[in-house]
């Protein structure tokens, strides 16, 4: 502990002194460059280090089946996805998947964490009821809804049937099996974004609410007027959290339709998983994902440059 003696010969108290070696940098950071070393490892070894070999693959014709890079192609594998109708074709479908989970998984999600809050006796049990399908396997989830639309033995076509109408073959009609996923992914994801608008609901002040209400406002213009614009940033970032989950999908979709019928329902990560795994040419499948990486990423940032001027216009 440091000390200062001023001319009254009272000994005045100042913080420790840092230790710093000769080399430059105090313990502390010593300490915390030592704490976050393993990570940092992991991190450059499994992420970053395949990123920037898959960039550098996507100049070559490299094959799945064989080591090494092969010959190099320049931008040859990049022209072939640019001109490639399957790829385009895999990407509308990604977007027309996004159209239809996006909007519902925003919604619902805000309009039962609103009522979730408002439970005044069970609410830990609303809330495990809302967000215990999310932690469920795919596999599972795909498997009970895969039963559910079965022709012969599904819940769903058995009650239109009863209904007197002739029940549709949901996985075997484009229209239906888009549908049908998306259902699935609704039914199935719910739960994170139900968590985060929880999470900002708990957020907001009580005393704004009890300031309202001293108003005379009813519910409906509270939830207009109070509830939305200070949830405005985490309407804005589970929106975009979604859009961009949604652009990724490929597991429920690969294990329900398997991209049929035919290609009709294959999105991109698909694709890239059929060229890559199925055609094995790794060194176009690389230059897929790099397209569809920046495809993504513009999105991203075109979201956040309109979000960020649509607040400083109002």
């Amino acid at each position: 502990m440091a000390t200062t003696v001023i001319d009254d010969g009272t000994l005045v108290s100042a913080r420790p002194a840092v230790r710093r070696r000769p080399g430059g940098g105090s313990d502390e950071n010593r300490a915390g460059w030592a704490f976050s070393a393993p990570f940092l490892v992991l991190y450059l070894l499994f992420l970053i280090g395949p990123a920037v070999y898959g960039l550098v693959m996507s100049f070559f014709n490299a094959t799945s089946v064989k080591s090494g890079l092969g010959e190099s192609v320049g931008l040859a594998n990049y022209r072939d996805i640019f001109t490639s109708s399957d790829f385009w074709s895999s990407m509308g479908h990604t977007v027309w998947f996004t159209v239809l989970t996006t909007p519902p998984l925003v919604i619902l999600a805000f309009v039962f964490a609103v009522l979730a809050e408002r439970v005044r006796r069970g609410k830990a049990l609303v809330r495990f009821i809302f967000f215990a399908p999310f932690v469920l396997p795919v596999t599972s989830v795909t498997m009970i809804f895969t039963w559910l639309y079965a022709g012969q033995i599904g819940l769903i076509p058995h009650w239109i049937d009863a209904l007197g109408m002739t029940p549709p073959n949901v996985l075997g009609e484009t229209k239906w099996a888009f549908i049908s996923v998306a259902a699935l992914t609704v039914w199935w994801t719910l739960g994170f974004n139900f968590v985060l608008f929880l999470a900002g609901l708990q957020e907001i002040p009580t005393d704004v609410y009890e300031a309202a209400a001293i108003d005379g406002s009813s519910p409906a213009r509270t939830l207009r007027s109070v509830t939305l614009p200070l949830l405005r940033p985490t309407i804005v970032l589970v929106t975009m959290l979604q859009i961009i989950a949604s652009m990724q999908v490929f597991n429920q979709m690969y294990l329900m339709t398997g991209g049929g019928p035919g290609t009709s329902t294959r999105p991109v990560m698909e694709f890239i998983y059929d060229i890559g795994f199925s055609d094995y040419r790794a060194g176009y499948a690389s230059a897929a994902t790099i397209v569809y990486f920046v495809i993504v990423a513009v999105v991203s940032v075109v979201w956040f440059l309109l979000r960020r001027h649509s607040r400083k216009a109002s």
